[in-house]
């Protein structure tokens, strides 16, 4: 934790291109929300949620993602969050339940968020509760990092979208349920294999909470970046068991790739999935 500790001590560093005076400048900071829109792996396995996501995972937005989830840049949660909810809300604007445009409010500036270049769907248009799910580390990763990446920009995206008026809630209802190989260098087709039945329900959580009680009507999965999408159609076989409907999910970035034509693609570190 110790990158942690100089952010609240020394004059900030970008950690996209490291120049002084911001923990993101705004040219990396234009990198990191390019647009949200849809970025499917390509093959999509089977089961994945229609998947959107900030940018991709090159350049600067790597790098801010590389020094958030593995080198102790926590001060970066916030943005990130930010991040998240525009992609969330981008997602939800556009899918309205297999009706674009129905129930739909004209764009406006985003309160919170570093862009604001999303449109807010309508009450009419979203299915009613909706609970962002975020996909699990393992526990060791946790342990040796000293946070939860993922968990804590979910949260944190999830209040963004309540004070936006959405009836959104964080959910961390999955966990490990037993060890995965690394899954750097693995095809596609590995990847789904190395996880497969990788994700259970944590028992006391199959009826999603929310602020007034219940279940949520539809989920949106949640993770930092999506590259095989074998994780994120893991994580959505494990929700669907329990009967809830996961039409979505979101990242921050999505690796560009291409159709594998007889050669395995290599992910560029451990932590792409």
């Amino acid at each position: 934790m110790l990158a942690a500790l100089l952010d609240l001590v020394l004059p900030p560093r970008c950690a996209g291109c490291g120049e002084p005076g911001a923990l993101v400048c705004p040219l990396c900071l234009e990198e990191v929300l390019r647009e949200p829109a849809t970025r499917p792996p390509d093959p999509a396995p089977p089961g994945l949620p229609e998947c959107w996501s900030a940018t991709r995972y090159d350049g600067a937005a790597r790098r801010v993602l590389l020094a958030y989830k593995e080198r102790g840049r926590t001060a970066l949660a916030p943005l990130l969050s930010a991040v998240l909810a525009e992609v969330a809300e981008t997602a939800l604007a556009a899918h309205a339940w297999g009706h674009p445009s129905v129930g739909m409010e004209p764009a406006r500036p985003a309160r919170g968020g570093p862009a604001g270049r999303s449109a807010t769907p309508a009450r009419g248009a979203l299915p009613g509760r909706i609970a962002l799910v975020p996909v699990p580390s393992a526990r060791a990763a946790s342990r040796s990092r000293g946070h939860d990446p993922v968990g804590v920009i979910t949260s944190g995206a999830a209040k963004l979208l309540r004070r936006r008026g959405l009836p959104v809630t964080a959910a961390p209802m999955l966990r490990q349920g037993r060890r995965v190989a690394d899954q750097a260098g693995l095809s596609s087709t590995q990847r789904a294999a190395n996880l497969r039945d990788a994700f259970v329900v944590i028992p006391s959580r199959t009826v999603i909470a929310r602020p007034s009680g219940g279940r949520a009507d539809a989920v949106l999965l949640v993770d930092d970046i999506v590259t095989t999408g074998a994780t994120l159609a893991e994580a959505a076989r494990a929700v669907r068991e329990t009967g809830a409907e996961v039409p979505l999910a979101i990242t921050v970035a999505a690796t560009p790739r291409t159709r594998e034509r007889g050669r395995n693609p290599v992910a560029r570190h451990a932590g792409e999935t």
